[in-house]
């Protein structure tokens, strides 16, 4: 597909010049940049999503319950 993309000069001639030391069509070079940062953030949408899932999680045992995993621990050790 084609599409039209507005870059600064400065950005364009550094693309270029990139493009042609490494042997790769303006078109080729975009598409793997784009591609790149496409999998590199999308992670970042997907961990944001999970950090407001765990945000008001309280994982934390009840006080009962830790002693009676303490009481448990206290017992294997004594044996």
């Amino acid at each position: 597909m084609k599409t039209a993309i507005s870059l600064t000069d400065t950005l364009y001639r550094r693309a270029e010049q990139f493009a042609q030391g490494q042997q790769l069509s303006r078109s080729e070079l975009y598409a793997r940049a784009l591609e790149e940062f496409l999998e590199r953030n999308e992670g970042q949408t997907v961990t944001a999503q999970l950090n407001a899932v765990y945000a008001n999680e309280d994982s934390s045992l009840s006080p009962a319950l830790a002693e009676l995993g303490f009481e448990a621990l206290r017992r294997q050790n004594a044996e």
